[in-house]
Order: C-alpha cells, then structure tokens, then sequence
C-alpha cells in the first residue's frame, strides 16, 4: 500500500508541476518544477516513506529499461557491423562540435558589454 501512495505523490507532484509550467506561463518545464515541489515535500515523513517505497521498487525493476535497447541492438547487428564506424564518428564530431558551440557561446556571454 505504501508503494501506492508512493507513486501517487510522484504522480500528483509532476502533474503538479506541468499545471504550474503551463498556466504561469514559467520558463521551467512541469517535471522540473514537480521535482522541485517534490524536494519540498520530501521534507514530510508521511511523504518521505511512501516515495522511498515507491523509488525501492521502481529501482528494483530499472534493468527491464535496457531490454528494448538491448533487443534493438541485437536485432540490428548487421547494420551496426556495416555502419559502426561511421555512427560511431558521427556520434563523437557531434559531440565536440556541441561542446565547442557550447564553450564559444559562453565565453562571447562572459566578456563584458563595451
């Protein structure tokens, strides 16, 4: 019964949250904003233990969320043998071109306004 309040704070909690996002019109996206609410909460033994449940049992299960990625893997072998490489250096020049963006756009913010 436990796990159920659980889960039923972290759903009440994110919905919360997208409530929140969308009629305050914030720059925050609703998940974030019911994590924070969240954080609030947990602050509160009733809520504290009933997430704890919830999260003990939603971690005792987190293996079962690579097993679609695991299967599409395998079941695609053949292309990542062909196309391994190439993916793989795409995957690394996006990568660094992201963070060179990245690094470039904060430092033409940091200099100061003339």
């Amino acid at each position: 019964m436990t796990v159920l309040q659980g889960f039923t704070w972290l759903l009440l909690c994110q919905s919360a949250g997208e409530v929140l996002a969308r009629l305050g019109h914030l720059p925050l996206p609703g998940p974030v904003l019911g994590l924070l609410l969240l954080l609030a909460l947990l602050s509160w033994p009733p809520v504290r233990t009933a997430v704890g449940a919830a999260s003990d049992a939603l971690l005792a299960h987190l293996s079962l969320l690579f097993v679609p990625v695991g299967v599409g893997v395998m079941t695609h072998l053949a292309l990542l043998s062909q196309y391994g490489l190439r993916m793989l250096a795409a995957l690394v020049l996006s990568t660094w071109i992201g963070l060179a963006v990245t690094a470039l756009v904060l430092r033409a913010m940091r200099r100061p306004a003339t």
